[in-house]
């Protein structure tokens, strides 16, 4: 059997557009069966949904026996499943859908189920009979062996099984949770270090905590928001083959409006996220699946580029996110995350494009259009969310990456002035959005004629020479280098030696910037 690189990055064939379908685990957790899946492969079917594009049907934890067998292969449980794993993925995909599974890394799944550690080769070989084509492997009860970290131990794990899938002769697709077990310590050096590794390895990765399940305490929206506001940290990783994922979408959670699960399913397909849904799929509602069925934004989260929406812009209020799409247009999407209504406009040249040229802009909502000369106007209720495809014609073809230059860690924006450069709060002043050129310029919005400019232990804006000292080049570690001192911008600290991952060297950067290695 031939050796076949998988890893996303490496080959992106693999996986060439963010998955869609369904998952168990939000709405029911534990509580699966086999009648559950059948139901929802039919629904699913008859409703739209598959038309649409959401063709997976994935088991997360419990399915299992708690105990392997004999010969050390996993076991469905006969209760849950009577008629087998093997028959359901044949009842599935007999209504057009692909068949997907849950295992865990460590010894014990989260559930308290067999892991799959020191069984990889025999449950890849077990998923594969099963006719299962998408592992989603999670991450608890993992613990270090000697001479290695817990960082290096869930390298070692995850990478083991990216070795084993890559020699399959039909790969599965690998759904990563190892980060997620770094996302929430206070210093973010191993996070970020997991999250350098997972493209090599697979083709998604679940990067933070798991969205509110439907029974469980707090705010559903607030954990929306949450995976969201993680999401935004890690843009530069995405491209074509591997995704971010900001977890499933929980779109009959009691806890939502309406308007808070359109933002939802608006602001992942902007990400060009895993569009999976965790819900009870023969009860939703009509309003339910028509924004989930809207083909419009499926195809942003579907388009070629893959190129995940970063912020252009933030407030107390309002965040713009923008991004290119394949065909040449311009994605604008606006959340309204404050606990008002609000009517704003918002610049084209906040959107990367030029003052000088009318556009035609369409609601990906309700397919109106607009032609727009200086702004884009929005009208939005309390955690709403706007989306406009923008025509880009031939005269005005050119898109600079503008947007907010922003520290990872504190969540706080470069600010540019004439008599200073440092980090505030964000404000969605134009003094707090920046043009980066491909030549490594970066410029404010206010400060058109001044570039960001490094000496030995300081930056400042400076009159644009284009030499050395103004050049930057941005890392997919989020270091932001400067070409002549070789240093790197540090919040609170200039620009200093660079570090290794350091929560003050990590920095978001607009779509569209070239990174380097």
């Amino acid at each position: 059997m031939p050796t076949q690189v998988v890893a996303s990055i490496e080959n992106p064939s693999l996986l060439p557009t963010p998955p869609m379908g369904f998952n168990n685990w939000a709405r029911f957790m534990c509580d699966l069966n086999e009648t559950l899946f059948v139901d929802t492969a039919d629904a699913m079917a008859s409703s739209g949904l598959l038309e649409a594009g959401y063709n997976r049907i994935n088991l997360d934890d419990c399915w299992m026996n708690y105990d392997r067998a004999d010969n050390g292969s996993l076991e469905w449980n006969v209760t849950k499943f009577p008629r087998g794993l093997p028959w359901l993925g044949k009842y599935v995909k007999s209504k057009g859908f692909n068949f997907g599974i849950y295992e865990d890394s460590g010894n014990l799944t989260c559930g308290g189920y067999p892991g799959s550690e020191g069984f990889e080769e025999i449950d890849a070989e077990t998923f594969a009979a099963w006719g299962i084509d998408y592992l989603k492997l999670d991450g608890c009860n993992v613990y270090p062996k000697e001479g290695r970290t817990l960082q290096e131990e869930y390298k070692y794990l995850y990478g083991h099984w990216h070795e084993i899938l890559s020699k399959m002769q039909q790969p599965l697709i690998f759904s990563e949770s190892a980060p997620a077990y770094f996302s929430l310590t206070e210093n973010l050096t191993d996070w970020h270090t997991v999250m350098d590794w997972v493209p090599e390895y697979g083709e998604l990765a679940r990067h933070s905590v798991d969205i509110l399940v439907y029974g469980g305490e707090g705010s559903a929206w607030d954990s929306i928001m949450t995976n969201y506001k993680f999401n935004t940290l890690v843009a530069r990783y995405q491209r074509p083959g591997y995704y971010n994922d900001p977890d499933f979408l929980i779109s009959d959670h009691p806890g939502l409006s309406l308007e808070e699960k359109r933002s939802q399913f608006a602001l992942w397909a902007s990400f060009s996220a895993p569009l999976i849904i965790s819900a009870h799929i023969p009860d939703l509602s009509s309003e339910d699946l028509k924004f989930l069925t809207n083909r419009a934004l499926i195809e942003v989260d579907q388009d070629p580029l893959a190129q995940q929406a970063t912020l252009a812009s933030r407030d107390s209020s309002l965040d713009v996110l923008t991004r290119s799409l394949a065909d040449g247009s311009r994605l604008a999407t606006i959340l309204n995350h404050g606990s008002n209504p609000i009517e704003a406009d918002i610049s084209l040249d906040v959107l990367g494009l030029s003052t000088d040229c009318t556009y035609t802009s369409h609601d990906l909502w309700d397919r109106s259009t607009q032609n727009i000369k200086d702004a884009l106007h929005v009208k939005l209720s309390t955690h709403a969310t706007a989306v406009y495809k923008i025509d880009i014609d031939q005269k005005c073809s050119t898109v600079i990456p503008t947007g907010i230059i922003f520290n990872t860690a504190s969540g706080k924006c470069l600010t540019g002035t004439t008599s200073s450069v440092g980090f505030e709060a964000c404000n969605g002043s134009k003094s707090q959005i920046w043009e980066v050129d491909v030549s490594g310029l970066i410029r404010t919005l206010s400060e058109q004629s001044k570039c960001l400019t490094a000496d030995d232990t300081t930056v400042s804006l400076q009159d644009c020479k284009e030499d050395g000292a103004q050049k930057w080049s941005y890392a997919v570690t989020g270091n932001l280098r400067n070409h002549d001192t070789g240093n790197c911008l540090t919040e609170n600290g200039g620009i200093s030696a660079c570090g290794f991952e350091v929560n003050s060297q990590v920095f978001g950067l607009p779509a569209g910037v070239e990174l380097t290695s």
